[in-house]
């Protein structure tokens, strides 16, 4: 049977149509997967440029943070070059532009009696400056004249030739003299103390010379020995194992042990008067307190750590105490030191000294030398603002030559201080909260700032008291004997022995703020002690440098 013409031609045509329509959905799938195969590239390629743009941002905070790094570094590497090899006094520069002295009024927010009186105190101030100060003249070195204490000893050269008064010579009365210097060693030497017996005739009783007393009980070490090396250590800076080795060179050889004891012993001695010492310290009402490091031993760690001794100063009668609590830098501290003090205490700014201001009875002060010295600090870094703090801060200390040349006393001064010297510190604290705002808080600027602001009360609170300082650079001169002492010996045992040591150094520090020779003062100490053994009537201050002085018993220690 023949098929239909037009069956097969439209069997053909649909044949043709399923075909088409089967390219098309194969076309169609194709580009749905290729569509879908773009939105997975595409996804890549934005989590990966997302990577390179993370990665990019960390780099620049990176770089950001190198940057800030180096600049700390540098700005370290400037401070530690300066005390390497620079001159690190802090003396007022003056500034390139004379109008940096002046305050800008108007973009500080003053009262118009507030502005008045801090221009009047400027004024004065400047005016007072141009009128007294002296063109510095150069010194020229002039040959010292040997002291006339010192005993004298002549020798007589004649000229060539000469042997006696003979006839052919005429010797003149007129001679030329000249002096010389010279130098005997230490000499050692054995005090043998022989106690004679005897009878009275009358009661046949028999007798004995009695023991003298010695500073350490059967010891061969005398007060001068003893002293010698408690001095050579704490005033000299000279470790005991170099002191061994002089020793040794003057023919006597002492056991580095035994020298370890004899300190222990002297340090036991002195302990009463150091508590009596402390009682009269924390007695007055303007105190100075620091602190400096000590590095200590530790047995269990086979390896030094760092320890801490405080200082307090009485700026009263100039006595000074250093104090040991087991290295600790903590709050626990001053508390433990001033929980029962009653006055002003001056301090550095340190946050462990924060606690006093709840502590009722208790003014704290700061100091305008730490204050200055960031801003000094900071001249590398932005000198135009550092300058100018400078310069105001400088005019405080130049109210305090005014108080100096015209003589005043604590009335007059605290009077001039009010006047003259609180109205910049109020314009100077308005500056400084106007710059705040446009300079990186943790910028050497910034910082310093920042320091000003946040103990801006304390600052300002010397100029309530004559008798108050505008810096503590008494205490940190108290302080320089231990950070050369370390320098050398190095380390304390342990806890044990910087607490002997702080009780020397509390003594030597005495002995230096009021001017008493060390060993004048320790020689006379060791050889009196044991007279206050068992007669509780008499005061241990009387052992004190400053007692012995106004006594005249010990006398000024020459000027050098």
């Amino acid at each position: 049977m023949s098929e239909n013409p037009n069956q097969q031609t439209l069997i053909d045509q649909l044949l043709r149509d399923r075909d088409a329509e089967y390219r098309r959905a194969a076309k169609a799938e194709q580009q749905l997967k290729e569509l879908s195969d773009a939105k997975k590239m595409k996804a890549t390629y934005e989590a990966k440029l997302a990577e390179k743009e993370e990665a990019l941002q960390k780099r620049d905070k990176t770089i950001e943070d190198k940057d800030n790094l180096i600049a700390q570094l540098e700005q370290k590497l400037l401070y530690l070059e300066r005390k390497m090899w620079g001159a690190m006094s802090e003396k007022r520069r003056i500034p390139d532009d004379p109008n940096q002295l002046k305050l800008d009024f108007e973009q500080l927010e003053m009262t118009p009696e507030e502005e008045e009186t801090a221009r009047k105190a400027i004024e004065e101030i400047t005016d007072y400056k141009k009128v007294t100060v002296k063109e510095h003249k150069k010194r020229v070195p002039v040959r010292q004249k040997l002291p006339e204490s010192l005993p004298r000893v002549e020798e007589h050269i004649y000229p060539d030739g000469y042997k006696g008064h003979e006839d052919e010579w005429v010797l003149f009365d007129e001679t030329e003299t000249s002096e010389h210097l010279e130098f005997n060693p230490a000499e050692l030497y054995v005090r043998v103390t022989i106690r004679h017996k005897g009878m009275r005739k009358d009661t046949k009783e028999i007798l004995t010379a009695p023991v003298q007393n010695e500073p350490i009980a059967k010891s061969y070490a005398s007060a001068s020995l003893l002293t010698d090396l408690m001095v050579g250590k704490y005033v000299d800076h000279l470790p005991f194992y170099r002191q061994v080795q002089m020793y040794k060179r003057l023919g006597v050889s002492i056991p580095p042990s035994t020298i370890e004891s004899w300190f222990h012993d002297v340090a036991d001695l002195m302990r009463p008067a150091y508590y009596r010492l402390r009682e009269l310290v924390l007695a007055t009402d303007y105190v100075q307190s620091d602190e400096t490091t000590v590095p200590i031993i530790n047995n269990e760690k086979h390896q030094t750590v760092k320890g801490y001794l405080w200082l307090v100063r009485s700026v009263v009668n100039n006595l000074i105490f250093f104090s040991y609590n087991e290295g600790s830098r903590g709050q626990k501290v001053v508390i433990q030191l001033f929980k029962d003090y009653q006055g002003a205490i001056q301090t550095d700014g340190y946050a462990g000294y924060n606690i006093l201001e709840k502590f009722k009875g208790i003014t704290t002060l700061c100091c305008w030398a730490h204050a200055r010295r960031y801003f000094d600090r900071a001249l590398t870094h932005d000198k135009a603002r550092a300058e100018h703090a400078l310069a105001q801060i400088g005019m405080l200390y130049d109210v305090e030559r005014m108080a100096d040349d015209q003589n005043m006393d604590t009335i007059q001064r605290v009077e001039l201080r009010k006047r003259l010297a609180y109205p910049i510190i109020r314009a100077f604290e308005k500056w400084c909260i106007c710059e705040q705002d446009n300079v990186l808080p943790k910028s050497p600027i910034g910082k310093a700032i920042g320091y000003f602001l946040n103990y801006s009360r304390q600052l300002a609170r010397y100029t309530m008291d004559g008798r108050y300082l505008p810096d503590n650079n008494l205490i940190e001169n108290s302080v320089r004997p231990v950070a050369l002492g370390r320098k050398n010996y190095l380390f304390c045992g342990n806890h044990e022995a910087a607490e002997d040591a702080a009780v020397i150094y509390s003594l030597m520090g005495c002995c230096k703020a009021v001017g008493v020779d060390f060993k004048e003062w320790m020689n006379y100490f060791l050889n009196h002690v044991h007279e206050y053994d068992n007669d509780y009537s008499k005061d241990l201050a009387e052992l004190l440098p400053h007692s012995l002085k106004e006594r005249a018993i010990i006398l000024e220690s020459p000027k050098k």
